[in-house]
C-alpha cells in the first residue's frame, strides 16, 4: 500500500496518470524542466519540484535526481508513464533497492523484454514467430551489422534496442547508405533512451502493425484486452490509433491474444504492456517487440473494453489481484485516436513551436481529450510536439469515423501550426473508411494538399486587420455615465409614484 506518487514524466500522460490518482485518493508529486514551469501537471499536482534544465538529459533521464525528490517529498512510488525511463531496468531496479514502489514491471522483465534484441530472442525459444533480423544478444559494432545485413536482405530496419515510439528507428534500402544511417539512429537513440545499441530486422513489405495490450498481476494471472490497429504511421512515428481492427477476425483475434499472454508469461511479466506484431497480407502475424510500459494509445483499448488501465497498474503494484477475468474483457463499438501534434503537414511535417493563444476543445458524446496544455502555454523545441489525444467512440466504426471528423472540425487552436488538416483528410479518405491501409499507406497511397487560395488567404488577412482595428476602437471609446443615477424604468417607478 502506498499513499503518494511520483509520476517521471510530463504532458499529457502525467496529467492522465494525476488525475487517475485523484480518483483513488492517492496524493500526486510532479516533476519539471524549466521549460515546463507553467506545464499543467505541475498546476494540478500536489506538491512539484525541479528536475534541472529543459533538455532531457538534465531533467527528466536523471535517475538520481528523480529518486532524490521522491526521498525528499516522502512519496512511496513512482509512475514512469510512457518514454524516458519508463523502460529502463535500472531505474526500476533503483527504485526497489531504495524501498520504492515502481508501478511497472519488474526489472528482470524490462531486461528480457525491453531489449528488442533480448525480447526476440526470449519469445523465439518459446516458439512464437519473429520477423528475420538480428539473433544475437548483446551490443554489435557497425561492421558487424554490415555484415548481417547482407545475409537478412533489404530492405531492412535499423532499431534501437531500447525504448520505442520510433526514436532510433531507420530504414535501409540499400548496403551504401547503411554506415551514416547507423550513426544517426544511434545518436537518436543515444538522446533518447540513453543508450545507443540499435539492431537490424527485415522490413515486411504491405504489413498491419496490429499490438495486443495485455495485463497481469503478482499472483500470475496474465489476460489481453483485445488488439489496437496502428499501421497509420509516418516514419514510423504512430499517427492514428483505432480498436478494434477492421482487418481481423475472431480466430486471428483468438490467437494473437493467446501468443501475447504466451509472451507475457515467457519473462514472469506483471503489470500493464503491449505484445506488438506485424501481420501480413496473407495473415501471418510475427511478434515485433514488447513495450514494457503504458502505450501513449492505451485510451483506445479504455474506451472499448471499459477498463481504465492507469488505475489496474496502480492496483496491480499494490499487490492485489486483476479486478477482470479473461471472459470479463469484451469489444463494445469502435474507438478510433488522432494524435495531435504541433507540426506542419503542409510543410514535411516540421514542427511548429510557439504560444498558445487560443484554444477550443471539441466535447459531446463519445469524445474525450487527453491533453497537457493551455492557452498561454508554450510549445517548446525540447519535447515531443505532441499537444493531445483525440479519442472518440462509437457503436460501429463508421459512426466513430463521422464523430472524429466532427470532432476535428469544432477544435481549433490557434498559436502554433497543428496536424489537425492532416487527420480531416485521411478521415474523408475512401480507403482509410475502407480499411484498405498498411504501414506504408500515408507515405507511398497519401497526400495531403494544400489546397488554400493565395487570394483568399491575402482576403482573410485583411479582414482580420479590419477586425482588429474595430476591437481596438471600441475599447478606446469612454461611454458617459448617465445623467441620472439609475436605469430608466427605475426612474419612471420613481415619477410615477410621485403622482399618485
Amino acid at each position: 500500500m502506498f499513499k503518494k506518487v511520483l509520476i517521471a514524466n510530463r504532458g499529457e500522460i502525467a496529467v492522465r496518470i494525476l488525475r487517475a490518482c485523484r480518483e483513488i485518493g492517492i496524493d500526486t508529486v510532479a516533476v519539471f524542466s524549466e521549460a515546463d514551469r507553467q506545464a499543467l501537471h505541475v498546476r494540478l499536482a500536489d506538491e512539484a519540484y525541479l528536475l534541472g534544465p529543459a533538455q532531457s538529459r538534465d531533467s527528466y533521464l536523471r535517475m538520481d535526481k528523480l529518486l532524490d525528490i521522491a526521498r525528499k517529498s516522502g512519496a512511496d512510488a513512482i509512475h514512469p508513464g510512457y518514454g524516458f525511463l519508463a523502460e529502463r531496468e535500472d531505474f526500476a531496479e533503483a527504485c526497489t533497492e531504495r524501498g520504492i514502489t515502481f508501478i511497472g514491471p519488474k526489472a528482470s522483465s524490462i531486461a528480457a523484454m525491453g531489449d528488442k534484441m533480448t525480447a526476440r530472442e526470449t519469445v523465439r525459444k518459446a516458439g512464437i514467430p519473429v520477423v528475420p533480423g538480428t539473433e544475437d544478444i548483446g551490443n554489435l559494432r557497425d561492421e558487424d551489422l554490415l555484415g548481417i545485413a547482407r545475409q537478412i536482405g533489404f530492405p531492412l530496419l535499423i532499431k534501437a534496442t531500447a525504448g520505442g515510439g520510433g526514436k532510433g528507428m531507420r530504414e535501409v534500402s540499400n548496403l551504401d547508405e547503411m554506415p551514416e544511417l547507423l550513426k544517426s539512429a544511434r545518436r537518436e537513440a543515444e538522446s533518447s533512451f540513453g543508450d545507443g545499441n540499435v539492431y537490424l530486422e527485415k522490413l515486411v513489405e504491405g504489413a498491419r502493425h496490429i499490438e495486443m495490450q495485455v495485463l497481469a498481476d503478482e499472483q500470475g494471472n496474465v489476460i489481453h484486452l483485445n488488439e489496437r490497429e496502428c499501421s497509420i504511421q509516418r516514419r514510423h512515428q504512430k499517427l492514428v490509433e483505432e480498436s478494434p481492427s477492421s482487418f481481423l477476425d475472431e480466430e486471428l483475434r483468438r490467437k494473437m491474444g493467446e501468443v501475447a499472454v504466451k509472451a507475457a508469461q515467457a519473462v514472469d511479466y506483471v503489470n500493464a504492456g503491449t505484445i506488438e506484431f506485424l501481420v501480413d497480407k496473407e495473415r501471418n502475424f510475427f511478434f515485433l517487440e514488447m513495450n514494457t510500459r503504458l502505450q501513449v494509445e492505451h485510451p483506445v483499448t479504455e474506451m472499448v473494453t471499459g477498463v481504465d488501465i492507469v488505475k489496474e497498474q496502480i492496483r496491480i503494484a499494490r499487490g492485489r489481484p486483476l479486478s477482470y477475468r479473461q471472459e470479463d474483457i469484451k469489444i463494445n463499438g469502435a474507438a478510433i485516436e488522432c494524435r495531435i501534434n504541433a507540426e506542419d503537414p503542409f510543410n514535411n511535417f516540421i514542427p511548429s513551436t510557439g504560444r498558445i493563444t487560443h484554444s477550443l476543445l471539441p466535447t459531446g458524446p463519445g469524445v474525450r481529450i487527453d491533453t497537457g496544455v493551455y492557452p498561454g502555454f508554450e510549445i517548446t523545441p525540447f519535447y515531443d510536439p505532441m499537444i493531445s489525444k483525440l479519442i472518440v467512440w462509437g457503436e460501429t466504426r463508421a459512426q466513430a469515423i463521422l464523430r472524429m471528423r466532427r470532432a476535428l472540425e469544432e477544435y481549433r487552436i490557434v498559436g502554433v501550426r497543428t496536424n489537425i488538416p492532416f487527420h480531416q483528410m485521411l478521415m474523408d479518405s475512401h480507403r482509410f473508411m475502407a480499411g484498405q491501409y498498411d504501414t506504408r499507406f500515408v507515405e507511398e497511397r497519401f497526400a495531403i494538399a494544400d489546397e488554400s487560395d493565395p487570394a483568399m488567404m491575402e482576403i482573410a488577412a485583411v479582414l482580420a486587420t479590419l477586425a482588429a482595428h474595430q476591437q481596438a476602437q471600441r475599447s478606446a471609446q469612454l461611454v458617459q455615465r448617465n445623467e441620472r443615477d439609475t436605469s430608466n424604468w427605475k426612474w419612471v417607478g420613481r415619477w410615477e409614484r410621485m403622482h399618485r
